[in-house]
């Protein structure tokens, strides 16, 4: 006993214990944010190259179309053909190609993996493209 009455319990400290959750969460929301930025960069680079696949079979489509047509057989067939020969030489792009009241029509879909997303399996991004194109011969205009 001191002179000023008796001495209190030693209280641990626990400073340092209510840190530790803070800190977990913070990480816990950083890795979140850090996978929203990463995949949902994968599903926007997916989603241009199947654009991009739509757009350009599309015009391979046009003016495969626009020559047979000068040349009086039929465009259609030739605009099909030409489409889907373009997006066979496009790695993993997957597409259909259409043709009516002369205008080709292109729908792509391409998928990217996923890095962070893979954690609640999800393990690839998809995305969707499309474009159109007339069947008009050169020279011409519709």
């Amino acid at each position: 006993m001191t002179a000023h009455g008796p001495r209190p319990a030693t209280i641990p400290d626990e400073s340092g214990m209510s840190v530790s959750p803070l800190i977990a969460v913070i990480m816990a929301a950083l890795i979140m944010t850090a996978g929203l930025v990463v995949d949902g960069g994968q599903k926007v680079a997916a989603a241009s190259r199947a654009e991009a696949a739509a757009a350009d079979a599309s015009r391979v489509a046009g003016n495969a179309a626009a020559a047979e047509k000068l040349g009086h057989h039929d465009p259609a067939a030739a605009a099909v053909l030409a489409a889907r020969a373009f997006l066979a030489g496009q790695p993993g792009i997957e597409g259909s190609v259409s043709v009516s009241s002369g205008l080709v029509t292109v729908r792509t879909r391409a998928s990217e993996p996923t890095i962070f997303l893979t954690i609640i399996g999800v393990d690839r991004v998809v995305a969707h493209g499309s474009a159109e194109a007339n069947i008009v011969p050169t020279g011409r205009t519709r």
